[in-house]
């Protein structure tokens, strides 16, 4: 995970390329991101016992973020919408982590991390659809 925490820290503090004004700036707003899904998610699958929930709530958030840039390619404005967007995914993540790393009630850190996941796939599977009937009524509406 610190790998992904590396990503997010050279994006954010401008090591390496210029901003998102840059000629190369969406390459650097979203490759990192899409590295940083599949490391914290993979990763948390892993500490949770279950590594195809957490490679597969990896897969749905990369998902999410192809059909928003799919909405910009055709010309439509950035689609942000949840339920389970990229802010929503890491505060549960993190959540989800705290709460594992003291595992009260009785509940083993694994077992809190599986849920925490599970609602993450769950809420990223209606992000899709959500996402997916919007661009599809957009592009109907032209």
């Amino acid at each position: 995970m610190p790998a992904a925490a590396s990503l997010q820290s050279s994006r954010r503090h401008g090591r390496g390329r210029g901003g998102k004004s840059e000629k190369d700036g969406p390459f650097w707003n979203e490759a990192p991101d899409r590295a940083a899904d599949f490391l914290l998610l993979g990763g948390a699958g892993l500490a949770a016992g279950s590594p195809g929930l957490g490679f597969a709530a990896a897969a749905l958030a990369i998902c999410t973020a192809y059909l928003r840039e799919l909405g910009r390619a055709e010309g439509f404005p950035a689609d942000f919408s949840g339920p389970m967007a990229k802010q929503h995914r890491m505060a549960a993540l993190t959540i989800g982590a705290v709460i594992a790393a003291f595992s009260p009630f009785g509940y083993t850190a694994a077992g809190v991390l599986w849920v925490t996941l599970l609602l993450i796939a769950v809420g990223t599977a209606a992000t899709i659809a959500r996402r997916s009937l919007r661009l599809l009524r957009a592009l109907e509406a032209r």
